[in-house]
């Protein structure tokens, strides 16, 4: 059986709030709104490059741990390819985020930076080594 990857699941408090922050820092569109039968508003949305994003809020009587932008157990953080990441970092604090480590790395080569962007959440940036 062969498989393929669908989706990355990010839960908000406010789930438009953050997936206008998305459309904004990373070219997201989204593709769904709407409020499920479980009460929770849940918003597709669509990378540039096709992957799908969801975003939603607490299910009915449901309690949620705050977020956590620092290295931990699990889905620690999800990365994007920026092709200057030193403007990618401006920008994006402009838009909010906040720069948690970084850019490592020497010109020339991989360069990363993390950043915390909505609800906690960890953003690796990558800065790929130019082709040889």
């Amino acid at each position: 059986m062969s498989y393929e990857f669908n989706h990355v699941h990010l839960k908000a408090p406010d789930p438009k709030k953050t997936a206008d922050w998305y459309v904004k820092a990373f070219n997201f569109k989204i593709v769904g709104d709407i409020v499920r039968p479980v009460g929770d508003r849940f918003i597709r949305c669509q990378t540039a490059d096709g992957v799908g994003v969801n975003i939603s809020g607490a299910r009915s009587g449901e309690t949620l741990d705050p977020g956590n932008a620092g290295a931990h157990w699990g889905i620690e953080h999800f990365g994007v390819n920026v092709g200057d990441i030193e403007a990618e970092i401006k920008r994006l604090t402009d838009l909010g985020a906040k720069l948690l480590e970084g850019p490592n790395g020497n010109k020339g080569e991989l360069r990363i930076a993390f950043i915390k962007g909505p609800d906690d959440t960890r953003i690796e940036l990558l800065q790929q080594p130019p082709a040889r």
